[in-house]
């Protein structure tokens, strides 16, 4: 076996560069730039966080829960009964609600007291909603509403607690914002696509 040749013996060292300042507050507002049109879109159209406050969804969020909502799926599909909303609270825009969609557009609910019955085109005569775990009332009032064409009719949870559409009304469409993705905080109840009744 030939040995080896050194071409040099002693090598020199690679020229650094010693980058001035300017280059790097070039670089840091390439940076700042670059996050600002990724972190912004998604963001305004896509995710964003919340963090529930009230009782009003108990047993299903509690107050401190962490959440990012995704605000992308509504954009292609329609909310369906039994989902959890996140919705900007028409009688005052710029606060956020939790809920869950009991009522579709175009049909009729006869809500007495925990007992939601449905009536729509594919049940004229009307089916008692099958719900999962909530928090009942002992309120027995009856309430009948029809939905219009975009409206839905949203509960909370913790229906003696909750402020829902029993209250303020039928929820149009355009307030819509999401539904929760993922529950980051408590740790111990990180989940994806919290609240979903089974």
């Amino acid at each position: 076996m030939e040995p080896l040749e050194e071409t040099n013996a002693h090598p020199t060292p690679p020229e650094i560069k010693k980058e001035g300042a300017k280059e790097s507050i070039l670089d840091f507002v390439r940076f700042a730039i670059i996050a600002v049109i990724i972190v912004v879109p998604i963001r305004m159209f896509v995710a964003q966080p919340f963090i529930v406050s009230g009782a009003s969804m108990v047993p299903s969020f509690e107050s401190g829960h962490y959440l990012i909502i995704d605000e992308l799926s509504y954009r292609f599909e329609e909310p369906k009964r039994g989902e959890v909303i996140v919705f900007h609270f028409p009688p005052e825009p710029t606060k956020f609600l939790i809920k869950r969609v009991a009522g579709l557009p175009g049909e009729t609910l006869e809500i007495d007291g925990n007992v939601v019955t449905v009536k729509n085109a594919e049940y004229p005569q009307g089916f008692v909603w099958e719900q999962g775990i909530f928090n009942s009332t002992k309120d027995a009032n009856k309430t009948t509403v029809t939905l219009g064409e975009k409206e839905y009719f949203v509960l909370g949870d913790n229906r003696g607690e909750s402020a829902d559409s029993r209250l303020w009304g039928t929820l149009n469409r355009k307030f819509i914002v999401g539904r929760p993705l993922i529950r980051l905080f408590p740790i111990s109840e990180v989940s994806v696509f919290p609240g979903e009744w089974k």
